[in-house]
Order: C-alpha cells, then structure tokens, then sequence
C-alpha cells in the first residue's frame, strides 16, 4: 500500500475547500494584515516573549530569575486550550476529549491517570469551556489560544509557572494567567513590538514579493479590495511599503486601521474617523468611504461574507505528511487498527495476549506519530483519530482554507472549489475491508497542469 500512497502525495499549494465556493461570485477582497499579507521571521515571537517576561518582572514584580527563560519555538502549537484555575495547557478533540500525553503544567507533562482524575475522565464539560467563539463567561475556565501571536503567551504562561512549582512557590494560577495576559497585550498596545519591528523591518518581516502579485491580480481583474486591520497607520504603510511597494495604497479601494476586531465586525456604535498621512485622526462625518483614504473603527459585515483562511502551519503539516517515514508509520497504525478490531472475537488466553501487545504498540505508534508534528502537541488538526478543537472552529468559519495568500495565484479568478465528500462512520466499511486512502488533493495533479 505504501507505495501507491507515496504516488499521490499531498499539494502543500492547494486551497482546500470546506464548502463550495465559486471565486466567480467574488468581487470584493478583504485582507487582514498580520499572517496574511505579510508574514513576520522566528525573531518576533521571541521578541514578544522577552517583552513580556520583563514587564512581568519589572512593572508586576515577578521575580528577576524567570529571565532565564527563553523562548522556545517548538513547544507550543496553536489551538491549544488553558485551564486558568488548574494552570495546564492541553490539546482538545472536537468532541471536547482531551488527547492523553498533551497535557502540560508548567514544562512537565501530566500523567494520563493525573488527568484523567483531576477532570473525572477525559471529556470537558461544555460549561467548562469557553464558547464557540473563544470568549469565556459565567465560571468557563477553559481559554484557547487560536491566534499566531498567542505562541509567545502559552509558552511564557508554561514558564512561569514551571518556575513557581521548581521553587516551591505558593501562587494564584488565575492571578498568574491574568498577569501574563497583561503583559503579553501591553506589549501590543504600548508600541514595543511596532517601534521594534519599525526600527528592524528586515529582521522581523519576510518579504514576500507573491503579495504584491496577487493584489496586481486581482486588481487586474477588476475586483475591489479593502485592508482591515488592528495595527497602527504607520506600521501598516512601513510593512506594505516594504513588501508591496510605495504605491501600496493604490492597490486598495479602503484601508482601515486600528478596527478593535472582533468587536469591529459586530459594534454599530463607533462611527468611522478619517485620518489624514501624518496618523491624524479628523472630525469630518462620513458619509462613504473613498479610495485612497484611511479611516478608523468600525464597520458591520453581516452581508454573507465568504471567508478564507491563512494557516501558515498547514504547508509544513503537509509537507510531513509526505515522507514515506510518516505515510509508512500510519499505513501500519491504520492497518493494526484493523487488525484489533477484526481479531477481538478471539478470547482465548494466547489471542488475548497478542490483543493486548498489539494495543502496546498501537499506543507508542501514536506517539511516534504524534512527535512528526510537535514533540508535545502533535499536529494542529488532529487529535489521535479525531479533528482537534481548532479544526473544529476552522471548519465551521472558514469556506477555503490555503498554507499563505500565494497559493491563489495557482487558481483562475473564476475558479469554483468543490469540497471532498467526507464519508460518515456508518458510510465506511469494516476496517478490515477498506484501503487507507486519505490523500488529496494531489500534488501531481497540480504538476500535470
């Protein structure tokens, strides 16, 4: 089976498609700035967490040895979940399992009869979590991390506390949590990291000269374009003017900075402010938007608006998925799985034993598997057999979803994206009796045009 897999191996440049969508329909874009227009290098995380790590100490207190923590690039993966009041961080299915050996406190993981104590098995209750949207309310303690920035905060959250238990230091976890929560915002708000990257431009932004050719693109094919953004006005244009060019502007029909999103797709009551090019905000009242201007605050899109999303981890994921290391190790893992269920009638002592080695190895599979992606986490979309928590969510908000924005220039701007049948469990035959096909789309499809 193996080698029919490694024929069909997976496109790292496909859009992938949850639900079908014509590009046809579209004549309005609307881009975000931050992982989606520009991409920032492996300084700026690092940058974030050693800011934060110092208002920690200086401004709350926090003891001066938590600056012998660094950050460490391969220790979080986005879309994990935090238990505020028990101070762990770990990785949840779909169906609210938490997946057993990703549950961390501090730099430590749980064991799985820890856990599965502490929570009374394995499920989270639904009032437990935040709600579908990442906000917490009425007692919920459970908080995911969704956004590319919040790698730098879990992984500070996970060395602090790591510090408090190697010294046997009495503390508040939710107090901890809030304080790094500051912290990590402060340094957002009060201007470090955009006076750092401004300073730095080619230290912390990757230029991505594709960016500019799918705006030209698509501004050649006549559709409408607009930039939504929280970021400041200046950093914006330093960032654009970098990575697209001078004439950056000329290629949006609105730019809007400093939104406050979410809260900007959803609040009618802030009116947008004009800003003139030193940053200026004026008082003028608006009546329409006009090209070539930049305006502040809000704006209500409840209007069917089609969604795509930017995963940068998703080429690096496929990409794994591609060795023959991995496609043999889940060939195999499938393949036993099989094997357990088909051969469980057999109940003598002899059988019995083979199950139970079978079970061994099935389990240290899954672990091997797991380290492909993140020693501690795995991958971004799976559990052991189930989609994550963040896939969840992906799927339920996002029509397309691609690794960056340079995958659409592979794609016509009438192209239609026609999501994959995916079989149900009562629709698939036995195990014993079904191939593991689970590749597409295909990378020598994408050769063949």
């Amino acid at each position: 089976m193996v080698p029919s897999i490694m024929s069909n191996l997976l496109n790292p440049d496909a859009i992938f498609s949850n639900n079908e969508m014509s590009l046809s329909d579209i004549e309005i874009y609307g881009f975000d700035y931050d992982y989606t227009l520009v991409f920032y290098s492996k300084h700026l995380h690092t940058l974030i967490f050693n800011a934060a790590r110092d208002l920690l100490i200086n401004e709350h207190r926090y003891p001066a040895e938590i600056r012998k923590y660094e950050y460490d690039p391969n220790f979080a993966i986005r879309g994990l979940h935090y238990d505020v009041q028990r101070a762990v961080l770990m990785k949840i299915d779909a169906f609210h399992y938490i997946q057993l050996g990703t549950v961390y406190r501090g730099l430590s993981v749980v064991p799985d009869e820890e856990v599965i104590e502490m929570y009374e098995g394995s499920h989270v209750p639904l009032e437990q979590m935040s709600d579908f949207y990442g906000k917490s309310s009425h007692g919920n303690t459970m908080k995911q991390f969704m956004d590319i920035f919040s790698l730098p905060e879990m992984t500070l959250l996970s060395c602090v506390n790591e510090y408090f238990l190697k010294n046997n230091i009495d503390y508040e976890p939710v107090h901890l949590y809030k304080d790094v929560k500051d912290s990590i915002r402060d340094v957002h708000i009060k201007g470090i990291m955009y006076r750092a990257i401004e300073a730095d431009i080619e230290k912390y932004i990757c230029y991505a000269e594709q960016t500019r050719a799918v705006l030209a693109k698509l501004a050649d094919h006549g559709k409408k374009m607009f930039l939504i953004t929280n970021s400041p006005s200046s950093f914006v244009d330093k960032g654009m003017s970098y990575i697209v060019g001078k004439d950056w502007r000329d290629l949006f029909d609105v730019v809007i900075v400093q939104a406050e999103k979410p809260n900007f797709f959803n609040d009618k009551r802030r009116p947008f402010r004009k800003m003139n090019e030193k940053g200026v905000l004026l008082w003028d009242k608006i009546h329409k938007l006009q090209k070539g201007q930049i305006y502040k605050q809000d704006l209500t899109l409840k209007h069917g608006w089609r969604t795509g999303a930017i995963i940068p981890e998703l080429r690096s994921e496929l990409k794994i998925m591609n060795t023959e290391q991995y496609i043999q190790t889940m060939t195999w893992l499938q393949t036993l799985t099989g094997l357990l269920e088909q051969m469980q009638v057999h109940r003598d002592a002899e059988s019995q034993l083979v199950l139970q080695e079978w079970k061994k190895e099935r389990k240290e599979m899954r672990e091997m598997t797991k380290s492909f992606f993140n020693a501690q986490f795995g991958s971004l979309f799976r559990t052991d057999q189930n989609p994550t928590y963040f896939l969840r969510r992906l799927s339920r908000f996002a029509d397309i979803y691609m690794a960056s924005l340079s995958c659409l220039l592979n794609y016509d701007v009438s192209h239609t994206f026609y999501p994959r049948r995916t079989p149900l469990q009562h629709e698939l035959p036995a195990w014993s009796e079904r191939p593991p096909t689970f590749r597409t789309p295909l990378l020598q499809e994408a050769q063949a045009e």
